[in-house]
């Protein structure tokens, strides 16, 4: 399985996850939002354009051992695949909140595969730039149709 992943963090010096979207090739998706995060590590960057898109789903707020629990039972629904990023900080950052690698799951980064205008399009469309799970679903959008492209297969 091919699962698309982005990340939002509190800065690139002190790197602290504040939410993190997965969408799978099948339409599968896993969102969250950590409430134990230290906000005052947050850029000033992070502060306009993430913090705002927060709280909206209430439901899917966790602590970062809530969050890691969550994730872990949310991978474990799939029999292993490649964890695609676009962006080496999101595959350490999951690592980092998951404390391993879960097993069956490799990394991928997948950059050199980003079709921008494809993404920029499902922005247009969709809006939600800087929100993990809307910039996870972008990234799957702007890959080839032919997911098993991407590692070779």
């Amino acid at each position: 399985m091919y699962v698309f992943a982005d990340c939002e963090f509190t800065d690139f010096l002190t790197c602290e996850l504040v939410s993190v979207g997965l969408v799978a090739a099948d339409g599968r998706e896993f969102y969250a939002e950590r409430n134990d995060y230290d906000e005052s590590a947050c850029n000033a960057f992070v502060r306009a354009a993430v913090l705002p898109q927060l709280g909206h789903c209430p439901d899917r707020v966790f602590t970062r051992e809530g969050l890691r629990a969550a994730l872990l039972e949310w991978l474990a629904g799939f029999d292993g695949g490649f964890v695609c990023v676009d962006h080496a900080t999101d595959w350490d950052l999951l690592l980092d909140v998951l404390d391993t690698t879960p097993s069956g799951w490799k990394g991928l980064h997948v950059g050199q595969s980003v079709d921008n205008a494809r993404r920029e399009r499902y922005f247009s469309a969709h809006g939600g730039r800087h929100h993990a799970l809307h910039d996870a679903r972008a990234l799957r959008a702007s890959m080839p149709a032919d997911f098993s492209a991407l590692d070779g297969h």
